[in-house]
């Protein structure tokens, strides 16, 4: 794909402990699904890797800081010559021959100001930093090509799907219900796909990712499909109360009304939805025609919701 943007790599950063700067190197090692070899931020996670654009270090050294040297934002990979700016979740990057990165997350939260924010009241990490997983590992080194193979837009609504379901989890029966509904949200909201899980009916571990895509991913919308009736092991809703921050009533009730219009059982349902920071979980029915009938429902408004959760000003009456 030639036509796509392309850029260098400048520097190549490591360091041994977490919360140090790091420091350069010519060459490195990148591990599938791991990170750079002997970097402290390696390991099996989603921040794997970390980006930033040259440009955005030389803005800060024109704010003041002439002697800022490559690593001191912690970064892994300084790019020059590519916009990182347009690349949301999902977007691969190849560098070289061999390494393929997938784009993971979309900045991070600050919880301790650096000395770096201390002396210029910035730092931008938190906000235009890039990280990524390590898709195909190899050797790059300083010079190497990076082009974009794949770019998902930032503009686009992320979301993840989690299919809950001990039989589906264990390789019992088919999950058809989960990719039903990602398919739908796909084709009606122009939704990206981040992520496509199937895990059994644990509480715990239904709720940790819940917590794992609404605090770190720049994901909108988590689907959990599934686990939500009156049987022993349905403990979705118990899940999606323990994790959300504020409810949001409206859509349960729209999802069981249009539901009870096909079925009496419907009001079995105990869907539960709610937003956690900037994410909206919402929680169906785990049959493929009832989990499709419950997001249909609420087609209407989902959209404007995710938007108003993005920051759209607009007003709600309009």
């Amino acid at each position: 794909m030639t036509d796509q943007p392309t850029g260098r790599i400048e520097a190549i950063c490591l360091s041994e402990k977490k919360g140090e700067r790091k420091k350069p190197v010519e060459r490195a090692r990148l591990l599938t699904q791991q990170g750079f070899e002997g970097d402290a931020h390696a390991g099996d996670w989603h921040r794997q890797v970390s980006l930033l654009a040259a440009n955005d270090i030389a803005d800060m050294r024109a704010k003041g800081l002439p002697n800022l040297k490559a690593g001191d934002f912690a970064e892994n990979v300084i790019v020059s010559g590519l916009d990182l700016g347009p690349l949301g979740l999902g977007s691969r990057i190849k560098i070289g021959q061999d390494v393929e990165l997938m784009i993971s997350q979309l900045g991070k939260t600050c919880h301790a100001h650096c000395a770096i924010y201390h002396q210029t009241g910035d730092c931008i990490m938190p906000r235009l930093g890039v990280f990524a997983r390590v898709a195909a590992g190899g050797e790059i080194a300083e010079g190497d090509e990076v082009q974009v193979i794949q770019c998902v837009p930032r503009k686009a609504m992320q979301m993840v799907v989690l299919t809950i379901s001990d039989r589906c989890s264990r390789g019992e029966t088919e999950d058809t219900a989960g990719p039903g509904v990602a398919a739908l949200l796909e084709s009606e909201l122009d939704c990206h796909l981040y992520r496509l899980e199937v895990i059994p009916d644990e509480q715990e571990q239904i709720a940790e990712r819940m917590r794992h895509y609404a605090d770190g991913h720049t994901i909108d919308l988590v689907v959990a499909v599934g686990g939500t009736g009156f049987s022993p092991r349905d403990v979705t809703p118990e899940a999606v109360r323990a994790v959300i921050e504020r409810p949001t009533p409206g859509l349960d009730e729209a999802m069981r009304a249009a539901s009870m219009a096909k079925t009496p059982h419907a009001m079995l349902s105990r869907s539960t939805s709610g937003i956690r920071q900037q994410t909206l979980i919402i929680s169906t029915p785990g049959s493929e025609r009832a989990s499709r009938e419950s997001v249909e429902a609420i087609l209407p408004g989902l959209k404007h919701g995710l938007r108003k959760l993005r920051g759209d000003p607009t007003d709600c009456g309009r």
